[in-house]
């Protein structure tokens, strides 16, 4: 999965394709859940603006509270897609698959599991350490 192996030698073409047709799928796959994202959160406005008369503090609430998880999944989305498009500008520098913080090549097990992974397990904890 790691573009260069740990004595620093590229990994065949045909092995950067194939990291790169995985990681375009899943941005694809987001982008096209964001799209949907998108179209419901339009239903859901619409919905809202013409089904207001005889609110409570209650639907009012609820109705606030629909509107920010649905602001939420959008946000969310949308930073996991830029992680994938990071993920495919760092395969076409070369660097995929190199820790951020400290260039040690990230474990093959970690990329198969989190593809967009940008730093080291040891980097990564350090980093979520001091954000405690």
């Amino acid at each position: 999965m790691l573009v260069h192996d740990t004595v620093g030698t590229a990994r065949p073409e045909a092995e950067v394709d194939q990291i790169r047709l995985a990681l375009k799928a899943r941005y694809d796959e987001l982008s096209a859940e964001y799209e949907q994202a998108v179209q419901q959160s339009q239903v859901l406005r619409l919905v809202e603006v013409g089904d207001t008369a005889g609110d409570d503090q209650a639907d009012s609430g609820t109705k606030t509270a629909e509107r920010d998880t649905a602001q939420s999944l959008l946000r969310t989305i949308l930073d996991r897609r830029a992680q994938f498009e990071h993920a495919l500008a760092r395969l076409d520098e070369g660097t995929y698959g190199f820790c951020e913080g400290c260039t040690v090549p990230i474990p093959v097990e970690r990329l198969e599991i989190f593809p967009s992974a940008t730093s080291c397990v040891t980097c990564k904890q350090t980093r979520e350490r001091r954000a405690a």
